[in-house]
């Protein structure tokens, strides 16, 4: 068979080789590990992962691009399962408010936080968007992020804002080499003028917004914030439900504040993953693990709240929940792009093992989006989604932080960024 694209004399080829799921406990730490590793790729497709030689049946010609990885650590694509991406404006400006100790509540009337992103966003045109998140995934490439996920949600009320942030991510899906998974989240607060009546705004949701969104396929999943003073357990339920209904695979921003039952509820529903989970329950931890719901966790979150809390990552590996790691990048809690810092903060911070790390954002981030059997790891008949870092182990991607390690970035087998 022929290659098109060869890496080979790799320092540590990182597979992720094993059953294509999430893996738990223990799996997390085995990484399939090769030295002096080599890869091979026909079109977008993987075609041999081994140690030293190609096998004799694979050829090339003078068009097969071949890459020395001699000092480089190469691993799958790295998937960001949780981010905002498509929102108008930036809140720079409550960086001096918070620095003088102000609240969240206290910002919000003073017409910032949220309010102020759904603003800009109604007001952004389509292009703008679209302009305004394509720099943001040519920066998460840059970083080896290659699949990301992208909710909508700022439109609070206005259906026709969500629909734009949908259209806007699926013409980047079209347009960029990173591949993008949109999340519908119209349960992402309640509108000011539904504050004394929140379940009238629930059914609008319910009975109007997921239909039209599952009828039009502008996404694969919903979303629900799931907290105090904005839906509650009953609430989002019932939006759960109806998405399952109307074909939408339920995911929910749970316990990220106060234990609600958030974990409980992602439970019982099935939902795919239940998110932040900072103040998840220990009964909620073991009915996550019993059903199998992925913990998303996003610990560059909780780093620029600066709250003191994160998520107990450690509690639910031995408990035997599956965790990916994700950025959260939005303009409001986590304004960055660069899930390798994300990497850095969960294992410095939550204290995972670099082999755990590399195993969230690939083989379960790929799995927090139902991609487990495309994507996530290294392996023949997989895509050719692949970042060559320039580290020569693991280990000091992690060590190393705050810089970007990236040398090349493959996407469907070809090179689509180069130091």
């Amino acid at each position: 068979m022929r290659a098109t694209l060869i890496i080979k004399n790799i320092d540590n080829l990182i597979t992720l080789k094993g059953k294509d799921k999430p893996r738990i406990k223990e799996e997390m730490r085995d990484i399939g590990l090769i030295q002096n590793g080599v890869i091979a790729l026909n079109e977008a497709e993987i075609i041999y992962v081994g140690k030293g030689e190609l096998p004799e049946n694979i050829t090339i010609d003078d068009d097969t691009i071949i890459i020395d990885g001699k000092g480089k650590t190469v691993t799958p694509g790295l998937v960001d399962a949780h981010t905002h991406l498509v929102h108008g404006g930036s809140r720079e400006n409550e960086l001096s408010m918070k620095l003088k100790g102000m609240e969240y509540l206290d910002i919000l009337a003073a017409g910032g936080g949220i309010h102020s992103t759904v603003k800009a966003t109604r007001e952004a045109t389509f292009e703008q968007l679209y302009s305004k998140a394509k720099k943001s995934l040519d920066t998460m490439i840059s970083y080896g992020t290659t699949t990301v996920e992208a909710k909508s949600g700022y439109g609070i009320g206005d259906f026709q804002t969500e629909i734009k942030q949908l259209e806007v991510a699926r013409r980047l899906n079209e347009d960029h080499p990173v591949d993008i998974i949109s999340t519908f989240m119209g349960a992402h607060a309640i509108p000011k003028d539904y504050n004394e009546d929140p379940d009238k705004f629930v059914d609008i949701i319910i009975n109007e917004m997921i239909p039209e969104v599952s009828k039009r396929d502008l996404a694969k999943f919903c979303d629900v914030f799931c907290e105090k003073g904005v839906f509650t357990i009953e609430q989002s339920r019932k939006i759960l439900l109806a998405a399952l209904e109307n074909g939408l695979i339920p995911k929910i921003h749970a316990d990220e504040i106060e234990s609600l039952g958030g974990a409980e509820l992602a439970a019982e529903i099935g939902c795919i993953t239940a998110d932040h989970l900072i103040a998840a329950s220990d009964e909620g931890i073991k009915m996550m693990a019993g059903k199998g719901i992925i913990a998303n966790l996003l610990p560059g979150t909780s780093f620029n709240l600066q709250a003191g809390k994160f998520a107990r990552a450690r509690k639910m590996i031995e408990e035997g929940v599956a965790i990916a790691l994700s950025t959260d990048y939005n303009p409001g809690s986590c304004p960055t792009e660069n899930l390798q810092l994300v990497m850095s903060f969960a294992s410095l911070i939550m204290k995972l093992t670099p082999e755990e790390v590399i195993t969230a954002v690939t083989i379960n981030g790929a799995a927090a989006l139902g991609l487990e059997e495309k994507i996530g790891s290294l392996k023949v008949g997989k895509q050719g989604d692949i970042v060559i870092f320039d580290a020569p182990n693991l280990d000091y991607i992690i060590y190393h932080f705050g810089i970007n390690h990236t040398d090349k970035v493959v996407k469907k087998g070809k090179v689509v960024f180069s130091k």
